[in-house]
């Protein structure tokens, strides 16, 4: 099939070498010339494992090509996959202008019968404003359809390979087939459901996973109170198929480039819809002020920060990507510095920007970050940190370890002879 993907960010450029890699004849488009002079030479604009080698490999096959020109890439499309942002405005409801400039684009040059997709993370409705932008400017016929993607940034490439499944919302017999024939290679289950239902599927998963981020940090904070070790209560509840010992993950709440975005957007779309006391808009509450009760209970217990070196490991939201958006150090720093901090940071991939009124230097390495340091904080699970020996750098001062991701043995970290603090744990 001839497919062109809207977008070159981390959703279309993934899709765009996936679909090639299925024999698919895949047009990348964007109107960022900077991006498209990249991605031509091979190189992708962000860090994520076995993309650019799946990049290169199709652009070499003759599969997979990338324009500016809309006209170039809608014209032979069949389907048209639209994967462009779609972040949150300032009433933290979700911004569509980009959606609506896609179609307003894209719509002169439509063949007849092609389908129209949209893969971003849009709330209920959207694809029919988005048609309706569309046959305003043209009499061509076309279909609609929703395609939410469910990627993990740092193992898109394997998720979008190795599907849980397969979504499509639509209303049409023939989009369900065609949509079904350019996924054909992939052996999952596919689930046929209206276009609502597909879009709110997409929130709903990240939003329960959010959830449960959020439910256990707060059985952590109980934990803390009374002795209990929040390990052990995951391991206790984990028996009960029911629950299950997955995704269990206490720390710093939630971050990157969906959850905080999704979550906010359900929760903005429930009070347009006069759900305004829900869960949803708690959890957002709740991880919005997560890292700074948890920053300020850390000083408690190491005697305040001001005029304390720390060495800060992991800059970016998760391991296995350079992405910074929401990412717990974006906050760490700043509130460390306005503490009276010097902060060293380490990450192996991703770059922190410095506001002029921050103490903070990153550096190339773990040893450089922890020398001198008073406190060594563990804030991404990155394996170059969770497999360092940190008896290493162990100096004459009393040290503390602050382990934000539960990711060390207290023992271990003892024996090393730092003062250990951890999350739900004493």
């Amino acid at each position: 099939m001839k497919v062109a993907v809207i977008g070159t960010g981390f959703v279309g450029v993934v899709s765009a070498a996936v679909y090639a890699s299925f024999g698919h004849q895949v047009i990348g488009l964007d109107i960022d010339e900077n991006k498209i002079t990249l991605l031509k030479k091979g190189q992708v604009p962000f860090y994520e494992p076995g993309l650019q080698e799946l990049l290169l490999q199709q652009q070499q096959a003759g599969q997979l090509n990338f324009t500016t020109s809309y006209e170039e890439a809608i014209k032979e499309a069949e389907v048209i996959i639209i994967a462009v942002g779609t972040p949150s405005a300032a009433d933290e409801t979700a911004d569509l202008r980009y959606i609506f400039a896609s179609a307003r684009s894209l719509a002169p040059h439509l063949m007849e019968n092609a389908i129209v997709v949209i893969k971003s993370t849009v709330p209920p409705g959207t694809l029919e404003k988005t048609s309706d932008i569309i046959r305003e400017i043209t009499q061509t016929k076309f279909y609609g359809a929703s395609l939410p993607e469910f990627l993990r940034e740092g193992s898109a490439v394997y998720d979008t390979l190795n599907p849980d499944r397969l979504v499509i919302g639509a209303n049409e017999d023939y989009v369900f087939e065609q949509l079904e024939k350019l996924h054909e290679k992939l052996q999952v289950p596919v689930v046929r459901c209206k276009v609502a239902s597909a879009q709110m599927a997409k929130y709903t998963a990240n939003s329960y996973l959010a959830t449960r981020i959020t439910f256990i940090n707060e059985i952590a904070n109980l934990c803390e109170k009374n002795g209990a070790d929040i390990n052990e209560v995951i391991e206790a509840i984990g028996y009960d198929k029911r629950i299950g010992q997955h995704y269990w993950y206490p720390g710093l709440g939630y971050g990157g480039s969906c959850f905080p975005k999704d979550v906010k957007e359900l929760a903005a779309y429930s009070r347009s819809v006069g759900e305004d006391g829900n869960l949803l808009n708690k959890i957002n509450e709740i991880n919005k002020d997560r890292i700074f009760r948890l920053l300020n209970n850390f000083a408690r217990e190491v005697g305040g920060f001001e005029n304390k070196t720390i060495a800060l490991l992991g800059l970016s939201f998760k391991p296995n990507t350079d992405d910074m958006r929401e990412a717990p150090s974006t906050k760490i720093i700043p509130f460390l510095s306005n503490h009276g901090a010097q902060v060293k940071s380490y990450d192996p991939m991703a770059k922190y920007f410095n506001n002029p009124q921050d103490h903070h230097e990153q550096v190339s390495s773990i040893e450089e970050a922890c020398r001198e340091a008073d406190i060594i904080m563990t804030v991404v699970e990155w394996p170059e940190i969770t497999g360092f020996d940190f008896s290493k750098v162990k100096n004459e001062k009393k040290q503390f370890f602050i382990d934000a991701r539960n990711q060390f043995s207290a023992e271990l970290v003892k024996k090393w002879g730092y003062q250990y603090l951890g999350i739900g744990k004493r």
